[in-house]
């Protein structure tokens, strides 16, 4: 009975995980991202929208799952540990490094032509290294290290050292203004160790925003989510002396009220912190750390308190607790799939020039469909994002009936 109600008990956490992934997979795939709602929209820079908790978020979810993982490591020994946590990492870092590179091929003119590792035209501009999934690697390889062997109390006080260390350094070793685009220190890391030509362009120049310097407070982000893992598994104590087994009343009351205390405290630490490290979360400032962290416990002890205290499942929980049984695969699939379709194009006219212009189907089913929704024209790109959305909980849901879930 105890082990059925411990599953029961963090139904909340896979509703998170999914609601997290599938909230990934709506920001990443408007119809046109010129037109997309200011929420769903990043900060530009400083600031931070409900966009760029998404990112965070599945972090600390990935921190989640390690404080049910870790224990059992732990008693397994450091041989099987490091055979799994090496190969889980290289392998996620591998799925993003393959991710960015895909379909390998684009279209030059009317032929097909190999993309090049580094452009033979422009020496700067070549294949993406790092990423999404990359940080995510990265953060959980070196997250289950420490969580390994350092004790949990430890882990905080290393997390304070951290956070604030990253703080320092920013300030010390940044341009005149160390918090800016141009002034970051962890660009000169980036350009020395991965090169300009494999760095993200979205700013317009090399800066990549998943690059190695802030990977490092991300790796907190993970160990906050594996520590509140931990408080939640052990029903909310927080000195973890329980001498008897407490009523489902007071494992709630205690969990709840740790949770939101925490919660609270972290965006107030985070709030004040901003006044002199801004919550940013392109260089991953410790404020950014602080003020996401906040709002992710925050929203995990509200879905418990509706999911666990109140009982409440409905076809919204289950729509999300889809996603977060094969997390990994949907968000990979959904980056796959749009470059895959990309390769078929489908004539779609004659421009000013006189040349062939050319769409793909879900660009057609944009610009046929969607973007015919009338109003604004965020409303169709908004329609569209929804659409690939609905395909892909689809095809979670298939796999979840066939109980299929796809493990890296």
């Amino acid at each position: 009975m105890e082990s059925l109600q411990a599953k029961q008990r963090y139904y909340s956490l896979d509703v998170f995980r999914g609601a997290t992934v599938a909230l990934m997979i709506l920001v990443n795939n408007p119809g046109s991202w010129a037109y997309s709602f200011a929420p769903l929209k990043h900060a530009p820079w400083h600031g931070c929208t409900p966009t760029d908790l998404v990112f965070p978020f599945f972090l600390f979810a990935v921190g989640n799952a390690m404080s049910f993982v870790i224990p059992r490591l732990q008693a397994a020994g450091a041989a099987i540990f490091w055979k799994k946590v090496i190969r889980r990492t290289v392998l996620i870092f591998a799925i993003g490094f393959f991710l960015n590179y895909w379909p390998f091929v684009q279209w030059t003119g009317d032929s097909l032509t190999f993309r090049e590792w580094v452009s033979f035209t422009d020496p700067d501009k070549g294949i993406r290294i790092m990423g999404v999934l990359q940080r995510i690697a990265l953060a959980y390889g070196f997250a289950s290290i420490l969580a390994y062997y350092i004790k949990p109390r430890n882990l905080m006080y290393l997390s304070a050292f951290v956070l604030l260390a990253y703080w320092v350094v920013t300030a010390v070793f940044g341009g005149d203004d160390p918090y800016s685009l141009a002034g970051w220190f962890g660009t000169a890391i980036d350009k020395q160790v991965i090169g300009a030509a494999h760095m993200y362009k979205g700013e317009g120049v090399a800066f990549d925003p998943e690059g190695l310097a802030s990977t490092l407070p991300a790796v907190v982000q993970v160990l906050f989510g594996y520590l509140a893992g931990l408080f939640i598994a052990r029903q909310g104590d927080v000195n973890w002396l329980w001498t008897s087994v407490p009523t489902s009343v007071e494992r709630h009351f205690k969990l709840l009220s740790g949770l939101f205390v925490t919660g609270f405290l972290s965006l107030l630490l985070a709030w004040t912190w901003s006044l002199g490290f801004p919550i940013n979360k392109k260089i991953w400032t410790s404020s950014y750390v602080l003020y996401t962290t906040g709002l992710a416990i925050l929203t995990i002890g509200t879905m418990i308190w509706f999911i666990e205290v109140q009982g409440i499942k409905n076809k919204m929980t289950r729509f999300f607790d889809v996603f977060g049984k094969n997390p990994l695969f949907i968000f990979v699939l959904s980056g796959l799939l749009p470059r895959f379709l990309g390769l078929f194009r489908i004539e779609s006219g004659i421009g000013d020039d006189g040349a062939i212009q050319y769409t793909n189907v879900l660009q057609w089913y944009y610009q046929h469909v969607c973007a015919k929704i009338p109003g604004a024209p965020e409303w169709g790109s908004f329609a569209y994002a929804l659409s690939f959305l609905t395909l892909m909980w689809v095809i979670c849901y298939a796999l979840d009936k066939k109980q299929i879930y796809i493990k890296v």
